[in-house]
């Protein structure tokens, strides 16, 4: 192995020390190594930074605006409403997510797909208390396990079958005809239905359970806030267990009103329009129940501007306000310039007794307000409130515009999906068009954009030049030949092994064409067919499950997941030999040597 192979090979393991020790980002830890292999003149510095101006890496940061468009407008919210609820349990959580996403993948790109749901298990466990780490990572895993299922299903299966094509019109592949969109099908389903019973059964122990334990045992502000059910919302005619009431985390719902008269809380009471919520809430949990699609704060001044265009803000009232001493009913006063909607209030960190428009406010009361821009100009010389805070990560819904952004999303899927054009050009026209229709603002695109992914995956594919540069591909490939020997089913678990080495090092792409060629020497060699070859090859080129960065969906899901390296190795190593041994098991009996 020349020099250069061994120092790269000494390179990858001092980034995966630092990726398991987790002292520093991920992203840093990438771009030292890129550093490193072009200080070292591994590769040309060109061939290094050309994940920068990937498609893939490209396609993976237009996916965030688009997501971030889904989400904005409530679309992903509504459809998560009608296909997860609000499940009780994690498990229950787990068995309406995966599948979905599982078979979903495997007629549509995996990306998007995992983009789309992020927020959603986010919300989900804001609300229901369960914890996202211990979902995120199985949302990604299934994603990827799905794509292996179709052709179409994952870029690298494409490239695969293009191979293919190429090889069978040299006159490499006699006799062999060209792959089929489910032609994978038989080895994915039943590896699919391995890892996600692993997932359910096992990696949910393996994971951690990092729900929010900030500040626990430490007590927290509580705010009292009334909010009321809108006219023609989805929460009307639903059930509190259906509306996600019924088993409250970190609050409490304290009355209801309707029609001025209290009504008796039983989970099984159906909201109507105009029914006012009293919560009891936690100042980190209040600004989810401001979220809430369907609830709108009941005392307000009125607004000029629409509720999508306004900020939460945490204040606390000063002695010098005009305010003081006079009913929340009475606001605002005469000379008043605020325009505001008032969420919640607390007094001496307790939430008050009395209903919000009989309460007088006192110095050092302290709210939680929904506020325009102009507030802040207002509100310059900090005269009436003190301590203003704004309440980031938090935003209302904008729902009318919710049937545009689904109608975008679908016809970006459509349109990649055909074969039309690229999953890039339909994610940068669906970007476009979601700004066009005001799904989207510019300032909330540059929001959405993922920085620590997109350098992460950069730098990732940038080091496929420095292992290909440097000769180390070449001789990996080298020793899964020698090791294959005279057996066919050696030969194919050499192909598998060897490739998911890969494609947990490199991209998963670099990974099958670096690896096609060698399966093609071994089949033609062992004079087998090479369909088993083929397929196993897919199995495993997708199968990036132990290193976060083999695959773009488990950088998405690391930072809102909290993950390790060593978290990703700590369940995807087991998944990927539980894949493998399906993958191996099967692919002989129905392809055929």
């Amino acid at each position: 192995m020349p020099v250069d192979a061994w120092v790269m090979l000494g390179i990858l393991i001092i980034m995966f020390v630092f990726l398991a020790w987790d002292r520093f980002p991920a992203w840093l830890v990438f771009m030292g190594t890129l550093t490193t292999a072009m200080t070292l003149r591994l590769a040309p510095a060109e061939a290094l930074l050309t994940g920068f101006s990937n498609t893939g890496v490209m396609t993976v940061a237009v996916l965030f605006p688009v997501a971030a468009g889904m989400y904005a407008t409530g679309a992903i919210s509504l459809l998560s409403q009608k296909l997860i609820g609000r499940p009780s349990s994690l498990t229950a959580a787990q068995l309406r997510i995966f599948p979905p996403i599982a078979l979903g993948s495997a007629v549509l790109n995996n990306t998007p797909m995992v983009a789309m749901m992020i927020p959603v298990v986010r919300d989900l466990a804001r609300t229901t208390g369960l914890a996202g780490s211990k979902i995120f990572m199985g949302l990604s895993f299934m994603a990827i396990l799905g794509g292996s299922m179709t052709v179409i299903g994952s870029s690298v299966n494409l490239i695969i079958a293009g191979l293919v094509s190429t090889a069978m019109d040299r006159g490499e592949l006699a006799g062999m005809a060209p792959l089929r969109i489910f032609d994978p099908l038989w080895i994915g389903l039943p590896a699919t239905v391995a890892g996600f019973a692993f997932m359910i059964l096992v990696g949910t122990r393996l994971l951690p359970d990092r729900t929010d334990q900030d500040g626990a045992g430490v007590p927290k502000r509580m705010y009292r806030s009334e909010l009321a059910v809108e006219e023609n919302s989805f929460l009307v005619g639903k059930t509190l267990l259906e509306a996600g009431f019924a088993r409250p985390i970190g609050y409490t719902l304290e009355g209801i009103r309707r029609q001025g008269t209290p009504v008796e809380i039983a989970p099984n009471l159906r909201l109507a329009a105009g029914d006012i919520l009293t919560f009891y809430a936690q100042a980190d949990v209040l600004p989810g129940l401001w979220t809430t699609l369907g609830l709108v704060p009941v005392l307000a001044t009125p607004q000029k501007t629409k509720r999508h265009q306004h900020h939460l803000v945490e204040v606390v009232i000063s002695s010098q306000s005009p305010a003081i001493g006079h009913r929340i009913a009475d606001l605002p006063l005469p000379d008043s310039p605020y325009e505001m909607m008032l969420v919640g209030i607390s007094r001496q960190g307790q939430a008050p007794s009395q209903p919000l428009a009989e309460l007088r406010l006192e110095p050092g009361d302290a709210a939680i307000i929904e506020v325009g821009d102009t507030f802040f100009y207002e509100n310059r010389r900090e005269t009436d409130f003190t301590l203003t805070r704004r309440v980031e990560g938090y935003r209302v819904q904008r729902v009318d515009r919710a049937l545009s952004a689904t109608v975008i999303t679908a016809a970006m899927i459509a349109v990649a999906t055909t074969g039309l054009m690229s999953m890039l050009n339909a994610a940068l026209l669906a970007t476009a068009a979601m700004l066009l229709t005001g799904c989207l603002t510019s300032s909330r695109v540059w929001r959405s954009l993922d920085w620590q992914t997109i350098v992460v995956l950069g730098a990732a594919v940038g080091l496929e030049a420095a292992v290909t540069g440097s000769g180390l591909s070449a001789a990996i490939a080298h020793l899964i030949a020698s090791i294959g020997g005279s057996s066919p089913m050696l030969s194919l678990t050499a192909v598998y092994v060897g490739t998911i080495l890969m494609t947990n090092v490199i991209t998963n792409a670099a990974a099958a064409a670096f690896m096609f060629p060698v399966a093609l020497s071994l089949a033609n060699s062992l004079g087998v067919s090479f369909m088993p070859f083929a397929m196993v090859l897919m199995s495993a080129a997708t199968s990036a499950f132990i290193n976060p960065a083999g695959f773009q969906t488990n950088l998405m899901v690391q930072e809102p997941g909290g993950y390790t390296f060593w978290d990703f190795a700590r369940v995807g190593l087991p998944l990927t030999i539980i894949v493998g041994a399906v993958v191996l098991s099967v692919a002989p009996l129905v392809y055929g040597f």
